[in-house]
């Protein structure tokens, strides 16, 4: 299913609705991260790219002001409404919420729901290599840190492996692909290294 109409929104209005909801930078960062894993499954399918890229940037745009589980991303959702976003890219958004009654039902969904908390995950694996490349991270990487528990604890392990299930990838695959779309981004994510 395509999904070409934005109603007029462009990134540089998703880039604005960041500036002016997230203040924290690795936030920021995350976002752009999402959204450049969204272009690359977008384009990897015949996609819309611009339109999954959209719902990969401003995903996770309320979470500073409603970081819970109850409120994110279901207060934000009147925002999107009130700034004219279409009601599909409000639905994809709510779909990645775990309280907000709004199925996984497709690829748009699955995906983002597959990368939020890998593409996190990976961009933490290359912070902590040597060179700090996203350019130098592994698939072999990636593995043997999600078994080490102690390393980004916070992260749903479970969450990772069952979404790329859900999504229809090989797991390796999947992060072969997070690791490529975030290497050819890596100046804008932060993740270029020295």
């Amino acid at each position: 299913m395509a999904y070409p109409d934005l109603a007029g929104k462009t990134r540089v209005d998703g880039l604005a609705l960041l500036d002016e909801w997230i203040e924290s930078g690795s936030l920021k960062r995350h976002c752009l991260s999402v959204e450049t894993a969204m272009r690359a499954y977008a384009e990897k399918w015949g996609e819309a790219v611009e339109a999954w890229g959209m719902v990969g940037l401003i995903h996770d745009f309320d979470f500073e002001k409603h970081p819970t589980l109850d409120s994110h991303p279901v207060e934000g959702a009147p925002v999107l409404r009130e700034r004219g976003y279409p009601e599909w890219v409000v639905d994809a958004i709510l779909s990645h919420g775990e309280n907000t009654g709004v199925a996984r039902d497709t690829p748009l969904r699955k995906t983002l729901y597959a990368v939020d908390e890998l593409s996190g995950f990976v961009s933490a694996v290359a912070l902590v290599r040597p060179s700090k490349s996203v350019r130098d991270v592994k698939v072999s990487s990636v593995k043997k840190k999600l078994k080490d528990k102690r390393f980004a604890e916070a992260v749903d392990r479970d969450q990772i492996r069952e979404s790329a299930k859900e999504l229809g990838v090989d797991f390796d695959e999947h992060i072969a692909t997070l690791i490529e779309a975030l290497s050819n981004n890596a100046e804008e994510l932060g993740l270029a290294g020295r």
